[in-house]
């Protein structure tokens, strides 16, 4: 009778495969991850929302993350307008507005292409509006704040692009490497990036069509480069002065 149990018992122990743990645990967590992005999407929290998708790239990926950084598209959606008695016609205005922009992108990428700007002019579409993003030297001397002779029809160019109705708010920023800057004029790049902005704001607003109202310009020097500055092709990209549409918001947030 012993003999038997002790044969049962190790027949019991060797038939039993846990190589099904490791799967389930997998599922069960895919699962758990799910659910909150569901409870996430269906609050409406935008905030709430990019920092989940953050940390869940940061957990299921190696390498490319499972969730991207919401487009503007997702952060219009995911607006908080839940609280709204017009919240359906506001998502209605948001989708517009970023068709328009979408629209307007591809309007500039064909005045890239057509004029054989790609090596100077990008454009980006994002949660904070449609960046474009002009290298320096299609503006700028070395050293320099004042706009090439040649650079002023770019301008004119550009500020046909950001007339829109109603207006959008549109900030200029100016941006360098980390070389300091060896002139009387400007006391360092913080300055030549800010006279930077300015004078091609200046420029944009010859536009009259623009209202002042509705453009800013901002400096930022070295502070915040898109490239190492170790080299000179680095540096070049660093150098630059992007110009951003935002979006429309009261568009959705007031439902207008």
């Amino acid at each position: 009778m012993a003999r038997t149990r002790k044969r049962r018992k190790k027949g019991s122990s060797s038939g039993m495969d846990e190589s099904w743990l490791l799967p389930y645990a997998d599922m069960l967590t895919l699962l758990l991850a799910l659910f909150i992005v569901l409870f996430a999407m269906s609050s409406l929290d935008a905030i709430k929302f990019r920092d989940l998708a953050d940390s869940l790239s940061g957990v299921f990926s190696s390498g490319s993350g499972v969730m991207e950084y919401p487009s503007i598209n997702e952060q219009i959606i995911l607006e908080d307008t839940s609280s709204k008695p017009n919240s359906e016609l506001s998502k209605e205005a948001a989708m517009l507005e970023l068709e328009e922009l979408i629209a307007l992108q591809q309007k500039i990428d064909e005045y890239i292409e057509t004029h054989d700007l790609a090596n100077r002019l990008t454009t980006k579409l994002s949660g904070e509006g449609l960046q474009i993003t002009i290298l320096d030297d299609a503006l700028f001397d070395s050293g320099s704040a004042e706009i090439k002779d040649g650079a002023h029809q770019l301008g004119v160019e550009i500020s046909k692009f950001i007339v829109s109705d109603p207006p959008r708010h549109v900030t200029i920023s100016g941006h360098t490497d980390n070389v300091p800057i060896h002139n009387a004029q400007y006391s360092s790049n913080w300055h030549l990036s800010v006279m930077r902005a300015i004078n091609f704001m200046e420029v944009l607003l010859a536009n009259k069509e623009l209202n002042p109202e509705h453009l800013s310009a901002k400096g930022y020097g070295e502070y915040q480069p898109i490239a190492e500055n170790d080299t000179t092709h680095s540096r070049s990209k660093n150098r630059r002065v992007e110009v951003l549409i935002a979006p429309n918001y009261e568009l959705y947030l007031d439902g207008e």
